[in-house]
């Protein structure tokens, strides 16, 4: 309820969506699938809580930044990392959450639940042509081509995060490790390598652990046609994140 109105939340707890509702959001309502969404949220916020002990963690799901406090969009049913900001901001463990949001789409749900909040700063690299196609109004939003490449990606996070950083002093990193700008996802329209998305993952990981800044990563979207490689991409994500935060081996 620190994201979502009640009226919204009860529609999905009880399967009492509309029929407009349900294809807004894209996926049939089911009981599992109210848990499995009630599950990622849980799991980002204790993604958070540990990233402020442990460096670096990670929830094997989550980033569904295109849910609104009174809609579901885009897969997406209640937005896990709005709630895990708001959760840590109300519980004071953090005061300022900056959202790194790397999925091909704007994270638009996440954009407008915290237009004008000071505590949270979001931050989107997407598809300028891409879903959705009205875009929020995010702290800073770098849109890109359809067709960017690796180097586009990179250059956009070396020229814009050390100074959103210096500027914003984020307690907390949330970030949104998208596997859709790989170049043979079905949605993403981008031309991005197996071995770019995870220089891009090395890069925001490994920038943030040399400020001692902590990074709580969620998966964000993935619709590759072989399913194998969305699995590589999230994979690599999280050795990238291992190789980060590795502690050096006894005698080494």
């Amino acid at each position: 309820m620190l994201v979502h109105s009640r009226e919204y939340f009860e529609k999905v707890a009880h399967g009492e969506l509309t029929e407009k509702e349900i294809r807004r959001i894209g996926l049939p309502w089911s009981e599992a699938l109210f848990t499995r969404s009630l599950a990622a949220a849980g799991c980002t916020i204790a993604a958070c809580c540990a990233a402020l002990r442990e460096g670096i963690t990670a929830n094997l799901a989550g980033g569904s930044h295109h849910a609104y406090p009174d809609h579901g969009e885009g897969y997406c049913i209640f937005n896990d990392v709005a709630i895990a900001a708001r959760v840590m901001l109300v519980d004071k463990k953090v005061s300022r959450v900056l959202v790194l949001d790397c999925d091909v789409h704007q994270g638009n749900g996440t954009a407008a639940i915290f237009a004008g909040d000071p505590g949270v700063f979001t931050f989107s690299i997407h598809g300028q042509k891409n879903f959705p196609y009205h875009k929020e109004q995010g702290d800073l939003d770098i849109a890109l081509p359809e067709g960017s490449t690796d180097e586009d990606f990179l250059l956009a996070l070396a020229s814009n995060v050390p100074q959103v950083v210096d500027g914003f002093r984020p307690d907390l990193v949330v970030y949104i490790a998208g596997a859709d700008p790989y170049f043979d996802d079905r949605l993403g329209r981008m031309s991005m390598t197996k071995a770019g998305l995870a220089e891009r993952d090395f890069w925001v990981m490994d920038y943030c652990h040399r400020r001692s800044l902590p990074v709580a990563v969620v998966m964000g979207g993935g619709y590759a046609r072989q399913i194998e490689d969305v699995v590589d991409i999230h994979l690599q994500t999280l050795l990238v994140a291992a190789k980060v935060v590795r502690v050096p081996e006894k005698g080494g």
